[in-house]
């Protein structure tokens, strides 16, 4: 049985290094709040607010460290409220996406584009894979049982020695299973 532990991913933030000192200063460092499921990465003490047309919200958590592009994942349900209307895609593809406007204590950055409802996926460290056969950009089903079960389809494979196993789900995908970080899934193909 290939069973994946499940984190359910919040809306989050992550910045490249100019975008965060003109929100937070020159030579501005990220502090660490606390370690993510994936080696080297943390959600950050830091947040901003993101505005869109219509709404906005406030104590976005930025998730470091920094990278080379500024991304916002939300989900669905965030994108309504923000009056944004981004495609599902797998972070770090942003060409086409909508923008926002992030502020910071010191500053604020108008992003042309960034904003996307992440793709489900699976993190896969490369022994794992290897293990049960799976390919990166593979396209898996995961089930999950609790009171309201679900198989979840075309969950992206991404398969690196820089990664744990664990797959990743939108609060929005998570409620609607009845699913809390730490639940398990099972891959059925």
């Amino acid at each position: 049985m290939k069973q994946i532990p499940i984190g359910i991913s919040a809306r989050h933030i992550h910045l490249k290094p100019e975008h965060i000192t003109r929100l937070f200063g020159e030579g501005y460092e990220l502090t660490v709040l606390k370690d993510l499921s994936q080696p080297g990465q943390f959600a950050a003490g830091e947040t901003v607010a993101v505005v869109g047309p219509k709404g906005r919200f406030d104590k976005v958590r930025i998730l470091g460290p920094a990278r080379n592009i500024s991304q916002l994942e939300i989900s669905r349900t965030d994108a309504f409220a923000l009056g944004v209307n981004p495609p599902v895609r797998e972070s770090g593809n942003i060409e086409g996406t909508p923008g926002i406007k992030i502020v910071g204590p010191k500053g604020e950055v108008e992003l042309e584009e960034g904003v996307i409802v992440a793709a489900r996926h699976i993190h896969f460290h490369t022994e794992d894979a290897k293990k049960w056969g799976i390919e990166d950009k593979q396209r898996l089903r995961v089930r999950v049982e609790t009171d309201r079960p679900v198989i979840f389809e075309d969950v992206i494979a991404r398969v690196s020695d820089q990664f744990a196993l664990d797959m990743h789900i939108d609060t929005d995908e998570g409620n609607a299973a009845g699913l809390k970080t730490g639940d398990v899934g099972i891959i059925v193909d």
